[in-house]
């Protein structure tokens, strides 16, 4: 594995006299996929939340590393939402969070937004660099939409997609921010096997651009064929990790999926 550019260090979320993450620890690195399983309650999306900026953790640390920098990692706990999407890591949402009356192409431009520099007044006047800017956040968009394979609903309204069809646009959402890590929360929530395949394609595909990818997901089977390691969460704590074939023979990931010693 290559210089890790996310680093959690004894990750703790307390709600009240509850605890959802327990001391988690979890490294990614660039070019692979980590998938963090486990039961529902478990405390994934949870986990999700704090690296992104919209829980603040009660204890513990979080890293982010450029990868192409040797500069020191930043500690993100603190951070607002934008900034850790400007420092490169990016998010989908378990459930789908589209602008319904917007079109595919304007929600993917939504994302170009932490990467423009024109100011309030520049849209209104629409000065030079303005429309410069307009132009390129339209062509990139366009381009991460034919990455991901809905350029024919390139115009289409959000709200009249099909299901798997807006999963898609929520990944080129993210993407279109550029980031270097990449977090999915459940993306094959819902979709139907034909469109898990192709999810499946994708997710690789955007590993083997050089990003990190950090997945939520139920889906085991997809978990065990594109990931390189796996962490098991229950109860909030890490009761396993490793490859695919070590965490699936694992007695604690068995107890605590199927409730048998």
């Amino acid at each position: 594995m290559t210089r890790p550019v996310l680093t959690v260090n004894q990750l703790t979320m307390d709600f009240g006299g509850v605890r959802a993450v327990n001391h988690f620890d979890i490294q990614v690195s660039t070019g692979e996929i980590v998938a963090i399983i486990g039961p529902n309650g478990a405390g994934k999306t949870t986990l999700f939340n704090c690296l992104t900026g919209i829980y603040q953790p009660t204890e513990g640390d979080i890293f982010l590393a450029t990868p192409q920098l040797k500069n020191d990692p930043v500690r993100l706990n603190g951070l607002k939402i934008n900034k850790i999407t400007e420092l490169g890591m990016a998010r989908t949402f378990q459930s789908i969070r589209l602008f319904p009356k917007m079109s595919c192409l304007e929600n993917v431009m939504i994302g170009r937004h932490c990467r423009t520099r024109s100011f309030i007044l520049g849209a209104i006047f629409r000065n030079r660099t303005a429309r410069e800017e307009e132009q390129e956040s339209i062509d990139f968009s366009y381009r991460i939409i034919q990455q991901v394979g809905i350029e024919e609903y390139v115009d289409e309204l959000a709200e009249n997609l099909p299901y798997g069809i807006q999963r898609r646009l929520e990944i080129a959402r993210a993407l279109a921010t550029e980031p270097f890590m990449l977090l999915l929360d459940e993306p094959a929530a819902g979709l139907n096997p034909q469109e898990t395949r192709e999810l499946d394609n994708l997710i690789v595909s955007i590993k083997e651009d050089g990003l990190g990818v950090v997945l939520i997901e139920h889906d085991m089977k997809l978990v065990m064929s594109i990931s390189d390691r796996i962490y098991v969460m229950d109860y909030g704590k890490k009761i396993s990790e490793g490859t695919p074939d070590e965490v699936s023979v694992d007695p604690a990931v068995v107890k605590a999926y199927l409730g048998v010693e």
